[in-house]
């Protein structure tokens, strides 16, 4: 069995190389925060001081990072993954970035003999600890099928879905986030509504969860709002930057997207409340606070 290598050691990235280690798999790690690596290293991991020095050792690999930039300075920057790239090996970007960075870095990829897979996920924390996520999968799909066994020790097989060409993989992540915007933007309304009328939003949930309404949304993140927890599964930060990229992607296709539109606005309205590092389900407090709720 290859090494793996594992780049970006945070929320997400930290459970879902726990769980490739869980699953037998010989890992080379790096991050740029030294605990978690440590944390790896105990349980059986190997470091490595660079993302070249990750290629060097690893012919499959797995960046786990914030941001587009973040994932082009990995693997293009001076000490990144392409100057230490071993013949046929198999990138695999887990991290939420635009389509068009997605495809362009698969081409480069590719011009250097190796081929690259775009394969955000969905689930949060939880679904990274527990290794159940949601993977979609863009690329190259002889190398899908290679590192199956991989994706399936991060993920749910029932929930690991190849979608097309290069990029497809984002395009699908950027779907399920106008998804979930929308719908944590309107459970806050209904909540709002109950509350306002006098009615318990606990129970209003739990009618709901019985009918064509239920969502995992409603029944997780609605358990969130009535519980006042917003520490962070995912940052508000994070999604704010998976909404501009769906703004760029609307753009670039010419697709009307108007409810995301506002959606958008009201997660940069969090943004501008340095409200940033909560869970992104806040956007229902939000809803609360400007129907005059507490």
């Amino acid at each position: 069995m290859p090494h793996v290598g594992f780049i970006g050691l945070g929320l997400m990235g930290k459970p879902m190389a726990k769980n490739l280690l869980k699953a037998g798999f010989s890992l080379v790690v790096h991050s740029r925060s030294d605990g978690p690596v440590r944390e790896l290293v105990d349980a059986g991991a190997m470091r490595a001081d660079s993302p070249r020095e990750v290629a060097a050792h690893a012919t499959r690999l797995v960046t786990m990072l914030p941001d587009s930039a973040q994932v082009a300075e990995v693997l293009e920057g001076p000490a990144g993954v392409f100057t230490g790239l071993q013949p046929n090996t198999i990138l695999i970007d887990m991290s939420s970035i635009a389509p068009a960075t997605a495809r362009r870095l698969g081409v480069e990829a590719a011009s250097r003999g190796a081929a690259m897979l775009d394969a955000p996920v969905s689930g949060g924390e939880i679904g990274a600890v527990q290794g159940t996520l949601s993977i979609m999968v863009g690329g190259d799909r002889k190398a899908f099928d290679e590192v199956t066994p991989m994706l399936q020790a991060m993920g749910s097989a029932e929930r690991l879905v190849y979608l097309g060409e290069s990029g497809a993989g984002q395009v699908c992540k950027l779907c399920n986030q106008m998804v979930l915007g929308g719908t944590i933007a309107v459970v806050g309304e209904a909540f709002a509504l109950a509350r306002k009328n006098g009615v318990d939003p606990a129970r209003v949930r739990e009618a709901l969860l019985g009918g064509f309404a239920q969502s995992r949304v409603l029944e997780v993140h609605g358990e969130r709002m009535l519980r006042g927890n917003y520490v962070p599964g995912f940052r508000t930060e994070l999604f704010a930057k998976d909404l501009r990229n769906v703004v760029a992607a609307t753009a670039e296709s010419a697709t009307p997207a108007p409810v995301t539109a506002v959606v958008h606005q009201l997660v940069m309205a969090l943004i501008a409340q340095q409200r940033g590092q909560r869970d992104y389900s806040e956007l229902g407090k939000l809803m609360f606070e400007l129907a005059g709720l507490e």
